[in-house]
């Protein structure tokens, strides 16, 4: 059985809410009365009924209760009626208080009918409603044609997440069980549903049909929503999480909003406790320089700058469009105001001084880079042109112009460089670990972490476009492993070590576990619910050019020293001689221009004995340095 999409008329709404009335004023008299009413109280009733009959009218003409469609019945329907209802009441209060006091001791309608009148039509007129709702949506989406649902979580949010699931007939689910680390609520029942323990959920996911998990727990920990999502996927069961309160539409949950859970979700962990008044008190009233602040490192650090109320900030990029977008997501979403977008090239030593000059920013926040270890390999004098050539003008500029802190964004890939990229940002390191202990004002700090999820050509982002389109998913090779972790919290550990930073450190994050790329993959089609090598192909290529099996976060002579922070650790360097390092960094930067790539890894690895290629035309350099 199917119900039609036309709506019924208004106008018939409101005649069958005046004969909910009409029924109510009846049975209210019969009740009060036990059902035999003494004469003299039915002889007001030619004046009475239509008095009732006139008010409720007006009221509803007014409060527009018969205006909702009543298959679609919300609790603002409900308050809506129980108000216009009561003011009708109150109305009818009124009028008989009035007869009372022209024609003495009489009560044309008795209070205590006026009582049971207002109960009986709240009633019925909400529960006929909720009746009509409640089987429409049963006509129209019958429960035995449900896809059934597993809520974590059965406090207040489990309890909107089914209440959304119950009232939006189109998402064909039907809750079946709730999970709750609360061992004292197994057993009960929640609007009609058992709640289970939190050991039960790969019980009932192995008993039953169940298409989806839902986590609705707001502030659920990591390391628990990482069981959870582990033993759904052993189960091949699709998991989705409630967003948090603030992002609700209105305040309200909306099926659309429920989410589904995303291969960060994973690999995220507990949130970083950051020192926000150093950092406040580094940032607020000060000019702040961003360079590459369009790119995924350089955005977010500018969107959390931007909370600490700069005097000015500076957003620096090469890259027109997505600096166009940056300038109108910090305008129109977040609010700022005290900031710029600047179309320049850290290349390009004029513009950069001009921008020197004419900002003259306090702090500088270097992100600006080529990352691509692939595309570097074969480009490198671009590579080196950027990532060395570009440092060099930038911190050379901070120097002379007295910027405070210099903070450079490097790279996991520095160490034990085997490729272009890592060799060019570690030269970088030593050329601004080396500037800090001779340039008087400014204070040079290094940052080293390893790779971001969602930046720009990440294998995140390389793995859902493939998963998307039916893939293969492609692996370089079984074996590689890397660092991960998310944007925000990279850009707020370098926040936070720009703050401590005193001068010449290096700071390394940690990272957590390394995790190996294949199980990466293989998790995120686990989590498309597609079966591997069914619905989708996983395939090996072979690493790429100058590729590593395995990152490190510190070279083999290094080792470190802790700082307040957990996440934050000193790595401790072999100095390197400043004028040989002035020297070599000059001299390298001066053969781009003959455009020679064999020279200029040749001049790398003459700088950088540790500087070793991999899977790289480069190798053939390794036994003549």
């Amino acid at each position: 059985m199917e119900f039609s999409d036309k709506h019924t008329p208004r106008w018939v709404i409101f005649l069958i809410d005046l004969g909910i009335c009409c029924t109510s004023f009846t049975l209210a008299y019969l009740l009060r009365f036990e059902f035999d009413i003494p004469p003299n109280e039915l002889d007001p009733l030619p004046y009475t009924f239509p008095l009732l009959m006139g008010v409720r009218a007006l009221s509803f003409y007014l409060g527009k209760t018969y205006s909702g469609v009543v298959r679609y019945t919300s609790t603002k329907d409900a308050e809506r009626i129980f108000l216009v209802i009561a003011s009708g009441s109150v109305v009818l209060s009124l009028v008989n208080i009035s007869t009372y006091y022209t024609a003495p001791q009489i009560f044309i309608i008795p209070f205590s009918i006026i009582i049971m009148d207002f109960i009986f039509t709240v009633f019925i007129m909400t529960s006929s409603r909720l009746i009509v709702k409640s089987l429409y949506m049963e006509m129209s989406n019958p429960s035995s044609k449900k896809q059934h649902v597993i809520i974590v979580g059965a406090g207040e949010a489990g309890i909107i997440a089914k209440r959304t699931l119950d009232r939006d007939a189109g998402t064909h689910y039907k809750v079946f069980a709730f999970i709750d680390d609360d061992e004292k609520k197994a057993g009960k029942m929640l609007e009609g549903t058992r709640i289970h323990k939190a050991i039960d959920l790969g019980g009932l996911l192995s008993k039953n049909d169940i298409r989806q998990v839902i986590i609705s727990i707001q502030n659920l920990s990591a390391a628990r929503k990482q069981e959870i999502i582990d033993v759904c996927l052993g189960h091949n069961t699709r998991v989705l999480s409630v967003p948090p309160v603030n992002n609700w539409i209105n305040g309200e949950l909306s099926f659309r909003q429920i989410q589904r859970i995303k291969i960060e979700d994973l690999l995220e962990r507990e949130p970083i406790k950051l020192n926000i008044d150093e950092i406040k008190s580094q940032i607020e009233g000060k000019t702040v320089l961003v360079t590459g602040g369009a790119g995924s490192i350089g955005s977010e650090l500018s969107r959390q700058i931007g909370q600490y109320n700069p005097k000015k900030l500076i957003v620096l990029d090469q890259a027109e469009s997505p600096l166009y977008d940056l300038e109108l997501e910090l305008r129109e979403k977040h609010g700022y105001t005290n900031f710029e977008a600047v179309l320049g090239d850290v290349r390009n030593k004029s513009r950069m001084a001009n921008v020197f000059t004419a900002y003259s920013p306090d702090l500088v926040y270097h992100a600006a880079a080529y990352k691509h270890v692939p595309t570097i390999e074969e480009n490198p004098s671009e590579g080196l042109l950027v990532n060395v050539g570009g440092t060099k003008i930038v911190a050379d500029l901070a120097v002379e112009h007295g910027v405070s802190k210099f903070v450079l964004v490097s790279t996991d890939k520095a160490v034990n460089p085997t490729n272009v990229m890592g060799a060019s940002k570690l030269i970088a390191e030593m050329y601004c670990r080396g500037l800090s202990h001779g340039s008087g004002a400014t204070n040079f700090i290094t940052t080293r972490f390893g790779n971001v999820l969602g930046s720009n050509g990440s294998v995140i982002l390389r793995f859902r476009k493939q998963i998307e389109s039916g893939g293969p998913v492609t692996v370089t090779d079984p074996e590689v492993s890397r660092y991960f972790m998310t944007i925000p919290e990279a850009c707020q550990l370098v926040l936070e070590a720009g703050a401590m930073g005193k001068g010449g450190e290096i700071f390394i994050f940690d990272m957590g576990e390394s995790m190996k790329i294949d199980d990466l993959a293989k998790k995120m089609i686990k989590l498309s619910k597609l079966k591997l090598n069914k619905d989708i192909n996983l395939v090996y290529t072979g690493l790429r050019k100058g590729e590593k099996l395995i990152e490190e976060l510190l070279n083999d002579g290094e080792n470190t020293t802790p700082t307040h922070h957990p996440k934050i650790m000193i790595a401790k360097v072999e100095e390197q001689e400043w004028e040989a390092v002035l020297k070599n960094t000059q001299s390298l930067i001066d053969l781009f221009d003959a455009q020679d790539n064999d020279a200029i890894v040749s001049m790398m690895k003459k700088m950088l004995p540790e500087y070793q290629s991999s899977n790289s035309e480069f190798e053939k350099l390794d036994k003549k340095v």
